[in-house]
């Protein structure tokens, strides 16, 4: 009985210390996370002609023909396309044009005319696969 009394006598202040420490604790101003810059990428201006530039068209997106008409277009704008085929996967969602060192400026002027938001260096693809081409491009879904 003794116990009993001690613990109702004392249980109620040690409920509100818990309930006011805990909503302190949710109520207290959190800690911004840090700004990270985000970097801007500016490609390079072009030092070739897109008659000297090389183009590799490849599908990524599984629709039959969508290299072929790529570099119908890219013909008619002036670029020499050297190949067109499959890329390894067929599920890319966005386009991507790729580009050998030293041709950043022709792979950004490509992307601009197809009208590309991802742009980078080449990535899985061997040079001999290139047929010597010097910019890639990956089409996508969109």
């Amino acid at each position: 009985m003794l116990l009993g009394l001690a613990f109702a006598l004392l249980a109620k202040p040690l409920a509100r210390t818990v309930q006011h420490r805990a909503e302190a604790k949710v109520l207290a101003p959190t800690k911004a996370a840090p700004v990270v810059p985000h970097k801007k990428f500016v490609l390079a201006i072009p030092r070739h002609t897109r008659s000297q530039t090389g183009v590799l068209v490849l599908n990524g997106n599984g629709r039959s023909g969508a290299a072929g008409n790529a570099a119908a277009s890219l013909g008619s704008l002036g670029y020499r396309v050297r190949g067109t085929g499959n890329a390894k996967r067929q599920n890319y969602a966005n386009s991507v044009v790729m580009y050998k060192r030293g041709w950043a400026g022709e792979a950004g002027r490509l992307a601009r005319d197809l009208h590309v938001k991802v742009v980078g260096p080449l990535d899985g693809i061997s040079s001999s696969s290139l047929r010597g081409s010097q910019v890639v491009v990956v089409l996508g879904a969109r």
